[in-house]
């Protein structure tokens, strides 16, 4: 058995312990012999059994689903623009999906029928606004010559999304502000059995896109012309690997809210772990690794007694290693 093997094999079992111990911890304390009585049916507790299965499973779900989903998107964005900082959100897709719920806030505020508290309101709006960002950088795409001239053209949708949002946040009443910047705190409890069953095939059909480019990617690490060279066509790749990292990006947000640095820390982890620059091995890597990492961030946000924002923990966790990477870069 090789080392790459080990690592895979030792990356799972890091992952199933973090899975277990997010079910266990929580302001409820549940043992493991009570967890596995529960999932075979043998719980005398339907108290346990409800808090397992209607809120701790699917958030850790929620949470391998997310990790996994924002690193594999971090990935093909520093691929893409040869960037070793460029995350997910540098498409503006997570401003897209904020502008969206905060226009529907304001609006609930002026239609008494529309109902924010119902959290297909929200996702319905961040669907839109990241789908409508997402529309226009792949339509830039297109015409563009440089990955670089796209990447400014992602920042510069970003800004004025977040511009208008501010705009919209100094229109709104303060309760308002309140229920959007708790949305941009991030939540992987929000996130229902009903909500996963959206969510997963989105995420799983991007992931099986991701995969098929693996090989167009390892070429473009290589720059363009040396892609071109080879016969790959530079704009129909640039275009999958938007709208992969699109969906990826704009659906864990439209769902869990803007979930920070996990998508820029994760793909230098797994490169650094497991040696490699091929995406055959690398994106595997990334949604064990990105899925370890959430499933722990969830783990620490509920050792206080209030649980803490999810992206509070993330920027802990990943703050350092960027500083890391740009004093090792120079």
């Amino acid at each position: 058995m090789n080392r790459t093997s080990i690592l895979f094999l030792l990356l799972i079992f890091i992952s199933i312990c973090l899975f277990i111990a997010d079910l266990v911890t929580g302001s409820v304390p549940i043992g493991v012999d009570e967890v596995i009585k529960v999932f075979f049916g043998k719980s005398d507790s339907a108290i346990n059994s409800e808090i397992l299965f209607n809120f701790r499973l699917p958030k850790a779900l929620t949470a391998i689903i997310a990790g996994a989903s924002l690193s594999v998107a971090g990935l093909m964005m520093q691929t893409l623009f040869r960037n070793p900082l460029a995350d997910p959100y540098i498409l503006g897709v997570s401003s897209g999906a904020s502008l969206g719920v905060a226009v529907v806030m304001m609006l609930s505020t002026l239609v008494p029928l529309l109902d924010i508290s119902s959290g297909w309101t929200s996702i319905t709006a961040a669907v839109i606004g990241a789908s409508t960002v997402l529309l226009f950088v792949v339509s830039i795409s297109f015409k563009v010559r440089h990955a670089v001239s796209l990447l400014i053209v992602g920042i510069m949708f970003g800004t004025i999304s977040s511009s208008l949002v501010s705009i919209i946040q100094n229109f709104s009443n303060p309760e308002t502000v309140k229920l959007f910047l708790i949305w941009t705190f991030g939540s992987l409890s929000s996130v229902t059995w009903a909500y996963l069953k959206l969510l997963f095939p989105i995420v799983f059909a991007s992931m099986g896109l991701a995969f098929f480019l693996h090989k167009r990617m390892d070429v473009m690490q290589l720059g363009e012309n040396y892609a071109r060279g080879l016969g790959i066509s530079i704009i129909q790749t640039r275009f999958l690997v938007v709208l992969a990292t699109g969906l990826l990006a704009g659906s864990v947000t439209a769902f869990a809210g803007p979930i920070a640095f996990v998508g820029v820390a994760i793909p230098h982890i797994a490169r650094g772990v497991f040696r490699s620059s091929y995406h055959r091995v690398l994106i595997p890597a990334c949604v064990l690794c990105g899925a370890a990492l959430l499933l722990l961030c969830d783990i620490v946000s509920q050792l206080p007694t209030y649980i803490l924002p999810i992206n509070v923990i993330s920027a802990l966790f990943g703050a350092p290693i960027i500083i890391w990477i740009v004093l090792k870069r120079n």
